[in-house]
């Protein structure tokens, strides 16, 4: 066992776990007042269930035998006969590489749950969280990171998770969208908490170490130049995006600074460990342009409400970051570049498996996602009521709320509205408990 490298990852498991609270954050912040309970405990639960699946079938279908290599086999059934001692090819226990790619199954789906706040029953929430890590998950996990696996066989390069990950989350929250319809209000602009937004993205950048430069296995310079073009191609979409905005609006955002964050950080997760520093600057800048694209222009055109921009930022951005691996991968910073990217004159060879890959993913998650979702709302409903959306998923599939003045302002909206539809009536009882007006010049005292 190497030490140093089983440390190492062990950290990087507990960065990635992190990252799911502050998704939560994000997320929370982001909606309005009446639905942060259910899209913070929507993003957290995946915790606890995705645990849960990933010591049940998950390790054993991504990492298990081979067949056909899509997925893998059920002999290690809850871990059953796995030796958590073994080391792996980086002299680390294969308990700890395990945990670490747990932590993966936990925060790619907590990702999609931005695109149907609002409006999505829990419990069908729930349902769908176990099928699709069954049924496209996992075998995107085995497709790309096992050895036997299809497209890795291919030469297929994704570093920390730009095909299993970010196209995956994406695709299925622009298909859950689809699914649900548009929410009976958007407002978007009534955000509950812009500090939680902030914290969210913060603890996520903070998280994103343990996700790219984690994926290196070891400390090694391949962990370090993953941690360096993270940190510059998010710094880079952060000013591209402020940018933007300022171009396209006249003023800077918080909202649209940390959205910027949140694209770098995706753009450049394919391709962290198998490009240079400027080739992070380039894939930072094209994934927020494209990002931002998609959302204030083509968005609007195509009528789906993703709520909170998950297929915007994570699909849109990983499919750019992806295909842009084939463009700027070399191997002059990993040997496991077989062939250069077109940028460092390997031709088109690399690219073509990028796109080649991302345009699987595509297709996979949204033909199976689709059959998933029809098979599950032949027995639970998607949505919500009507009713319950307008009063908001808190109350209603939770009885509780993010802060006890929230109740409190519904009350006194009521109280007011009740007052302005009987004002008559109230100025009436109001004037006979008004005190008569004094003669001029008297006063109490000369009624002593």
């Amino acid at each position: 066992m190497n030490l140093a490298n089983t440390a190492f990852v062990l950290i990087a498991s507990i960065l990635v776990l992190f990252m799911t609270p502050g998704l939560a954050f994000f997320y929370g912040g982001l909606v309005t007042e009446k639905n942060v309970v259910n899209t913070m405990l929507s993003v957290f639960i995946m915790t606890g269930v995705a645990i849960v699946l990933w010591i049940a079938l998950g390790y054993t279908m991504a990492f298990s035998g081979n067949i056909l290599g899509v997925v893998g086999n059920l002999k290690h059934v809850f871990m059953a006969g796995v030796n958590l001692g073994g080391l792996t090819a980086t002299k680390i226990p294969i308990g700890d590489y395990s945990l670490f790619q747990m932590m993966f199954a936990i925060i790619t789906p907590a990702l999609f749950v931005g695109a149907i706040v609002g409006r999505t029953h829990f419990k069908f929430l729930l349902a769908f969280l176990i099928v699709w890590s069954i049924f496209i998950y996992y075998p995107m996990v085995h497709l790309v990171w096992s050895p036997n696996g299809w497209l890795a066989n291919l030469g297929v390069l994704d570093f920390a998770g730009g095909t299993v990950v970010h196209i995956n989350a994406g695709v299925t929250a622009l298909i859950l969208s689809i699914w649900l319809g548009p929410r009976l209000k958007v407002d978007s602009k009534n955000h509950y908490n812009l500090p939680w937004v902030l914290l969210g993205t913060t603890i996520l950048w903070i998280g994103w170490y343990g996700f790219n430069a984690g994926s290196a296995l070891a400390v090694n310079n391949v962990a370090m130049q993953a941690a360096i073009t993270t940190t510059v191609a998010t710094g880079t979409a952060m000013v591209v995006w402020m940018i933007l905005d300022i171009w396209t609006t006249g003023k800077p955002t918080l909202v649209g600074v940390c959205t910027g964050t949140l694209c770098g950080l995706v753009g450049i997760t394919p391709a962290a460990g198998y490009v240079t520093i400027l080739g992070s600057v380039a894939i930072g800048a094209i994934a927020t342009l494209a990002s931002y694209s998609f959302i204030t222009l083509l968005k609007p055109r195509l009528g789906v409400d993703d709520a909170l921009d998950a297929f915007g930022c994570h699909g849109v951005s990983g499919i750019v970051g992806s295909i842009l691996t084939g463009v700027f991968a070399t191997k002059s910073v990993n040997s496991a570049v077989t062939t250069n990217g077109l940028a460092y004159g390997g031709g088109w060879h690399l690219l073509g498996i990028q796109i080649l890959a991302t345009v699987f993913t595509i297709a996979f998650v949204a033909i199976v996602g689709s059959l998933l979702i029809w098979v599950l709302k032949q027995f639970i409903p998607m949505r919500v009521n009507a009713v319950e959306e307008r009063q908001g998923l808190d109350e209603g599939e939770h009885g509780e709320h993010a802060d006890y003045t929230i109740s409190l302002n519904a009350k006194l909206s009521a109280f007011t509205s009740d007052q302005e539809k009987y004002a008559p009536e109230f100025k009436g009882q109001l004037q006979r408990l008004q005190r008569p007006s004094q003669p001029s010049g008297s006063s109490l005292n000369d009624h002593s």
